[in-house]
């Protein structure tokens, strides 16, 4: 039997996961595997980027998890500076450049993975590519901010967006002792939030010295005789800048596909099946950040871009490539961030989601603690949760909150991936001692509120 090879494009998350899956399962004797990485880094946690930039994590190496050496050590031949830069289908085949030397290859395959992540949302602003603007995506990115933080005179940073990288990248920036302004086009931060909830955000933000501005579309990035950043301008307003950093959001990386005639969704993103492969394509796969994923809650397919599906997503398809089988069922959109002392979750449905897809529903918002309320410590926390109507099954739940907030997310994200009601949350047997929670967790609280409201609802 002939030796099957296998082409990997991307070098990170999905890619690697699934390259390694398919080595355990097969030996060098029977599949070759051929990875491609442009940048320099493989491997490595991107959701980590924020936390190195302000200094929580002490080294850039702290966020690699393996690298190209320790992958080639086992048998992948992951070539790194390499851009794919043509997907042929019919021919079986890929191009990369080896972006060093400038040389390009054709490298054939029996089975391709295209995991080629989501790039940073750069509107084609004037002076969007001046020096001191920065997006932050990639180890290199993260690098280089790091450089013009530490050698740039003035201390004013503007952050355009205020999604999790926006929030995020705030915090970091406070701590290298910038005077940080936020610009949101939004009403409040944290767009993944009900606004209700996006509130209590910025008025934690606020607290902190964090200056948030809302309703602020960026027109264009100012720049100084030097030519670099001196201002992010708004349509009535400017404000000075030394540094800026781009928290707009990210979108599929599906050049590739796209030009090579793969399926790809509303969102960009490719389409798979259930054991991710691309639809139509009995040889090709696709995972991480550069697919959309079915939400269990909706029913629809939707781009969500987080290293804990795009891992597993690698894992699901090295095993299938491997001769194994497995499947992905889908998300329900759970994600937790923080900025400095907040934290913030976020599973199912959001009340726009649900009216765009037609549910309709009932809400209910508690404030409790994270502990007994009489134990030392103790701190509030606001939980929302969102119910359909008449049936009371779950629909979301946002949280906003200090010290053990953001990870109650999870019971949700249990109860919404079996398709529970709220009426049968409140039975639920959480773990209780007075520093870890009330006698009724917040969650539970929530839940009760919820059965009362869908009861009188139905009425």
């Amino acid at each position: 039997m002939a030796m099957e090879r296998l082409v990997v494009i991307g070098g990170d998350a999905a890619g690697m996961s699934a390259a390694s899956q398919a080595r355990r399962l097969k030996g060098p004797d029977e599949l070759e595997i051929v990875a491609f990485e442009r940048g320099h880094f493989s491997s490595y946690s991107a959701c980590g980027i924020p936390y190195w930039v302000g200094g929580d994590v002490p080294e850039r190496d702290d966020l690699i998890a393996r690298t190209p050496a320790e992958h080639r050590e086992r048998a992948i031949d992951l070539r790194m500076r390499n851009e794919v830069t043509e997907i042929d289908v019919p021919g079986g085949r890929v191009r990369s450049r080896d972006l060093e030397t400038g040389t390009e290859t054709w490298t054939g395959y029996d089975k391709l993975v295209i995991a080629t992540g989501a790039r940073p949302i750069r509107p084609p602003l004037p002076g969007i590519d001046a020096p001191g603007v920065h997006g932050v995506q990639t180890l290199d990115d993260g690098q280089d901010l790091l450089t013009t933080l530490d050698s740039v005179e003035g201390r004013r940073a503007v952050v355009v967006g205020a999604g999790y990288i926006g929030v995020e990248m705030a915090e970091a920036l406070l701590k290298h002792g910038f005077e940080v302004t936020v610009l949101n086009r939004g009403e409040q931060p944290m767009a993944t939030l009900d606004p209700d909830m996006g509130r209590l955000v910025h008025r934690s933000m606020d607290r902190m010295g964090i200056t948030t501005v809302a309703g602020a579309e960026v027109t264009k990035i100012l720049t100084g005789e030097n030519g670099r950043v001196r201002a992010v301008a708004i349509e009535d307003a400017e404000y000075p800048a030394d540094v800026v950093v781009l928290g707009i959001g990210v979108e599929p990386e599906t050049a590739l596909a796209r030009a090579a005639g793969l399926p790809l969704g509303e969102y960009g993103g490719l389409l798979t099946d259930l054991a991710m492969r691309v639809r139509g394509h009995d040889n090709i796969w696709a995972g991480g950040d550069c697919v959309e994923v079915l939400d269990l809650v909706s029913g629809r397919e939707r781009h969500i871009a987080l290293g804990t599906h795009a891992n597993k997503h690698g894992q699901i398809i090295g095993s299938n490539v491997g001769g194994g089988y497995a499947t992905f069922p889908g998300v329900v959109g759970t994600a937790v961030s923080k900025v400095c002392d907040l934290e913030i979750a976020r599973t199912g449905l959001r009340e726009k989601d649900a009216r765009a897809v037609g549910l309709r529903y009932v809400t209910a918002t508690i404030e409790s603690t994270n502990s007994a309320g009489y134990y030392p410590g103790a701190a509030r926390m606001t939980v929302k949760m969102l119910a359909e109507h008449r049936t009371g099954r779950l629909l979301g739940v946002q949280i906003v909150g200090t010290d053990g907030a953001a990870k109650r997310v999870d019971i949700a994200a249990v109860a919404l991936t079996a398709g529970m009601t709220v009426e049968q949350m409140t039975t639920l047997d959480l773990g209780y001692a007075p520093p870890f929670s009330p006698v009724w967790d917040p969650v539970l609280v929530a839940a009760r509120k919820a059965v009362t409201a869908v009861r009188r609802e139905g009425i």
